[in-house]
């Protein structure tokens, strides 16, 4: 295959040296420089975006406005072009409120919607003759994070014919999906240092030590000249005073202008590198933690709340050094690294005997303990949440008293849920609502009212109070419209109380406000399956497994859709890509076991639907199948047996009883098929013309004649069993 019609990767030791490979290999339309100390996350996808987004907002602004609020989202500066997006209640309320974090799911989210626009850019240039468009992502191995991740996507779902992606960087491969991605996904070509070529074949830097150790300083961190490294090293040794001007002057410049991006990245570099990193190094590393805290950028709040400990007085600084601490350990979480949060907290503890510190921090380690940790302990989370229960209302202020009362009892209605206690947390949660009632309707009164209602809706739907928990999400959509949580909670209710129109209108308005959740596409498919859309549900399945492979649920799903259809090779394609990565899932062995019986396979759809059982004792579809599969090979009284653990599972159900019936029936145990015939008929949900239909044959084979052919009248009415039915009457 040729350069130009795959994606590339470009290994060498210098940029100049890789950037002229990449040049040479198909002249890349845009060149994106992604060192995380240029810009922070999306350093280089932002880039792209500037590059692309005028020409794409001026000939399509409907591909733009479908994806505004995932392009806005790593470059909200891009709003004077594209304008803004609705801001969800959450949101736009106090900084120091924010306790939940949606961390990588929410930005990998974002990523997906911009691969699809950038996706979406390149056909159309191509369908005008253009293209294909070639992006280069230089600096991969220095990249933040959320930059390496959307290079792996990008390079997971684009045809090179029609994007063709080239990353550049060292010989290293990054951390995550993209060490797994780069290999797989594209070319690999090497490229000399020219450090190192022979004298006089490249041309000789003639720039002093002063013009060296400047150019290093403004490249903001990012150069990899050893002439410049060199040079800046033996300056700051000479005389750190004048480098540490040299930042504070670059930062100067920087400050007149800065973007999202710089005031995250450049700027804290270098006022921590500056003459006064104690006060203005750490202002600069609070506000960079603070806009990357309010994207939930979890990697860098990690690497801000970090340095910016390191440059904070912890005694003379309490406030300053408890913020970096405290967001560092939140970010922690959604990067799975509990133990370093958990340290942090106990870090603070061992600090300071300020109450206040010892409330937030009892209530982080409860949280750590009732929704991360594994095993989760509630048992330790109601003991630290009790602490900080009880240090909120020894509060001196009245408000912060208040305002701490209600939102440690709503985490304490949290782990009473957890711990099965629905009733408990259900008063919990309405005393905070009673007491906030009593409180003036500020913005901060307003968010924490409506987590308090959320976790009513929730408490009240665990209870079997589906209607009340309707009312009340109805309410939160009300306060927060924007809320594709509150909206997708929503629908779920409404499935349950069996209202598919409902649930499609909320999801669809889910799904018109967000980036793209596969969660929200997987459960819109599955409430179009369930309303009879199989072909909207196997697109909405379609997409979801173009934006993550992985995702079993939804592989499930559509294997499911496509068994019905009768195609069952795409079927089993899905069933075996799923059972690739989770070989005992009992829900895909019995599958494909289905998928076996139906092509009249089954002893090997034996093997599949007793591996399922193994893997799940009770699952009722393996249950039923496995007793299909015993009546077809003649083991009529095992297919009654297994059919009686699958109604132990699921109870009284008028399918499961009919083929029982069935079962006894064919084991000459009439009297036994008769019974569940019999109940199936007084079940809601019973398949009337079949039951009656075996039922006379039943009677039939008794030699009760009047009552079969009655049983069969009713059949026939019904308009099932008709050619069969004439022939047994006209016997009769």
């Amino acid at each position: 295959m040729s350069e130009a019609h795959c994606h590339l990767r470009v290994i060498g030791a210098r940029r100049a040296d890789r950037l002229r490979c990449a040049a040479a290999a198909g002249g890349p339309t845009v060149v994106a420089l992604c060192d995380r100390r240029l810009r922070g996350p999306y350093t280089g996808v932002d880039t792209v975006l500037t590059a692309l987004l005028p020409e794409a907002h001026a000939r399509w602004p409907e591909l733009v406005e479908e994806h505004r609020a995932e392009l806005l989202y790593g470059v909200p500066e891009l709003a004077e072009v594209i304008g803004t997006v609705p801001q969800q209640l959450t949101s736009t309320g106090p900084f120091a409120h924010r306790t939940r974090r949606s961390g990588g799911r929410m930005i990998r989210c974002m990523s997906q919607g911009v691969v699809t626009f950038l996706l979406g850019y390149a056909r159309r240039v191509a369908a005008e003759g253009g293209g294909p468009l070639r992006l280069v992502f230089e600096d991969i191995h220095a990249a933040e994070v959320t930059t390496q991740e959307f290079v792996a996507l990008l390079l997971r779902r684009c045809d090179p014919e029609i994007l063709q992606v080239v990353v550049c960087g060292r010989d290293e491969l990054p951390d995550g999906e993209l060490a797994g991605t780069l290999p797989r996904r594209a070319r690999t070509l090497r490229v000399a240092d020219t450090a190192n070529a022979p004298a006089g074949t490249v041309p000789h830097d003639e720039r002093g030590p002063e013009a060296l150790v400047r150019a290093y300083v403004e490249a903001d961190g990012s150069s990899d000249d050893p002439a410049e490294a060199a040079a800046y090293a033996a300056a700051y040794a000479a005389d750190p005073e004048r480098i540490r001007a040299l930042h504070d002057r670059r930062a100067d410049r920087l400050e007149r202008n800065a973007t999202w991006g710089t005031r995250v990245g450049a700027l804290p570099y270098h006022r921590e590198r500056g003459t006064d990193p104690g006060r203005r190094g750490r202002a600069a590393l609070t506000e960079a933690l603070r806009l990357c805290a309010e994207q939930d950028f979890s990697a860098a709040v990690v690497d801000l709340g970090l340095r910016g400990r390191a440059v904070t007085d912890p005694a003379a600084d309490q406030q300053a050094f408890c913020e970096f601490t405290t967001q560092a350990a939140g970010a922690l979480v959604p990067l799975g690294r509990l133990e370093e949060s958990l340290a942090l907290y106990f870090d603070l503890r061992k600090r300071y005997t300020d109450p206040v510190v010892h409330m937030t921090t009892s209530f982080a380690i409860a949280m750590l303990y009732t929704r991360f940790f594994s095993p989760r302990d509630h048992e330790a989370a109601i003991a630290w949440q009790n602490n900080a229960v009880a240090l909120s209302a020894l509060l001196r202020d009245p408000r912060e008293r208040a305002l701490h009362q209600v939102f440690n009892d709503n985490a304490l209605a949290v782990i009473e849920m957890h711990r099965g206690n629905f009733h408990h947390g259900l008063s919990l949660i309405e005393a905070g609502i009673a007491r906030l009632d009593g409180q003036p309707a500020t913005e901060e009164w307003v968010v924490h009212r409506s987590r308090l209602l959320y976790n009513r809706a929730r408490l009240l739907a665990a209870l079997g109070r589906v209607d009340e928990a309707y009312t009340d999400l109805s309410t939160l959509v009300e306060l927060d419209p924007y809320s594709t949580e509150y909206l997708g909670e929503r629908a779920r209710i409404s499935r349950g109380r069996g209202d598919p129109a409902a649930a499609l209108a909320d999801y669809d308005t889910a799904i018109a406000l967000s980036p793209p959740f596969p969660e929200l596409y997987r459960d819109r498919g599955a409430a179009r399956r369930e309303a009879g859309d199989a072909e909207g549900a196997l697109a909405d399945f379609d997409l979801v497994l173009e934006l993550e492979p992985d995702d079993l649920p939804a592989r499930a799903h559509r294997a499911e859709l496509l068994l019905d259809a009768g195609d069952l090779a795409g079927a089993e394609r899905d069933v075996l890509a799923g059972l690739e990565l989770r070989p005992d899932d009992a829900r895909l062995l019995c599958l494909y076991g289905m998928v076996l019986l139906e092509r009249g396979q089954v002893r090997q759809a034996e093997r599949r639907l007793d591996a399922a059982l193994a893997a799940d004792p009770d699952y009722p579809p393996a249950l039923v199948n496995r007793a299909a599969a015993h009546f077809r090979l003649g083991r009529p009284a095992a297919a009654a047996e297994v059919l009686t653990r699958a109604l132990h599972s699921v109870g009284a159900d008028p399918h499961v009883l009919l083929h029982r019936g069935m079962a006894h029936a064919a084991a000459q145990r009439a009297a036994l098929a008769l019974d569940d015939f019999d109940t199936a008929l007084t079940l809601p949900g019973a398949d009337l013309a079949e039951i009656h239909y075996q039922r006379g044959l039943c009677l039939l084979g008794l030699d009760q004649y009047d009552m079969g052919v009655a049983d069969l009248q009713v059949c026939r009415r019904l308009g099932a069993h008709l050619d069969d039915i004439e022939e047994l009457l006209a016997s009769a």
